[in-house]
């Protein structure tokens, strides 16, 4: 019986992790037809909060599913607490630190290269845990961590001498990798507010994102863009606005249950692997050559990677 149920466990978590990279890699390729695409908006904070919106709208349609169906669907209520409000804000400003970091740099950036622009999430995630939650990290996790440096250095080396760097896409790339590993971190602390609901969680990030967009669009000059943007009145724009709106809204659920069912560590190392993936994909997607050093950044960034959570995992098992 405690076999099963393991078993159970383990296919449970194997189902949420393939989940979240179909999603994440659909949003990626998504987000990034929408930034620089034939019908690109040069407003990557309108097209994140429009994102944000579209996962609001979607949380009240499977609230009401969940009315009509009560035996097959489970929401819960929606009805606005301060107090949560307020208990998830913090939560909140790293969301959308971490979603906008993200999407400005891949704007800069080809999805190729958004691994490697990505790939510092464990080592912050290191630095953070220290700092936020007081753990110290073992020499070995360290080393680890100084080999995904390593990579990280090659990798942008490799673009640089390719002619394809960017100095403001790489930038924004640690920023992400910065505030990935606090949303981590911030989500297991602030769950308890909702009760562990991650439907709840989803649903108040996303009411408090949409409100702290509002200023900054405004602050950098994104209204007027918007208005005059001349594909503004085109289906296809806001087809693929909503679909990336509701990969969004899928990407906020599935981030949340994997980081529930593992842990922050297993979620960034589930994201650098997929991560690897992507850079596969897109390389053939768009028919890009790169050179053998090119590929080892990402093969050592990787390994480093691996390597950090087989130590992490050996850890655990000690303690």
């Amino acid at each position: 019986m405690t076999e099963k149920t393991l078993l159970q466990r383990y296919v449970h978590i194997l189902t949420v992790v393939a989940c979240y990279w179909f999603v994440s890699i659909t949003l990626v390729f998504v987000n990034k037809s929408l930034l620089s695409g034939a019908e690109k908006l040069d407003a990557p904070l309108f097209v994140t909060c429009y994102q944000c919106i579209v996962t609001v709208a979607a949380c009240y349609a499977i609230r009401t599913a969940s009315r009509i169906f009560p035996d097959r669907i489970s929401f819960p209520s929606l009805q606005l607490d301060i107090q949560v409000i307020k208990q998830v804000m913090p939560l909140s400003i790293v969301f959308v630190g971490m979603i906008t970091f993200n999407n400005l740099c891949l704007k800069h950036v080809d999805i190729s290269f958004y691994y490697i622009g990505r790939s510092l999430t464990t080592v912050f995630n290191v630095l953070m845990t220290y700092f936020i939650l007081g753990q110290k990290t073992s020499l070995s996790a360290i080393a680890c961590c100084g080999v995904i440096v390593g990579g990280f250095y090659l990798g942008v080396d490799q673009e640089d001498a390719a002619g394809s760097f960017s100095l403001s896409g790489t930038i924004y790339g640690i920023l992400a990798s910065l505030f990935v590993s606090l949303f981590s971190i911030y989500t297991k602390k602030v769950l308890p507010s909702v009760d562990g609901n991650i439907w709840a969680l989803t649903f108040y990030n996303n009411v408090n994102a949409c409100v702290l967009f509002l200023p900054l669009m405004v602050i950098f000059g994104e209204i007027p863009t918007v208005f005059n943007f001349q594909y503004l009145t085109s289906i296809n724009f806001w087809f693929m606005m909503t679909i990336g709106g509701i990969f969004g809204f899928g990407i906020g659920y599935v981030t949340g249950l994997q980081i529930k069912v593992t842990s922050p560590l297993t979620h960034n190392i589930s994201g650098t692997a997929k991560a690897a993936a992507q850079t596969v994909l897109a390389t053939q997607w768009f028919m890009e050559t790169k050179s053998f050093l090119w590929w080892l950044s990402n093969m050592v960034v990787l390994g480093g990677s691996l390597a950090y959570a087989r130590v992490r995992q050996l850890e655990m098992k000690n303690n």
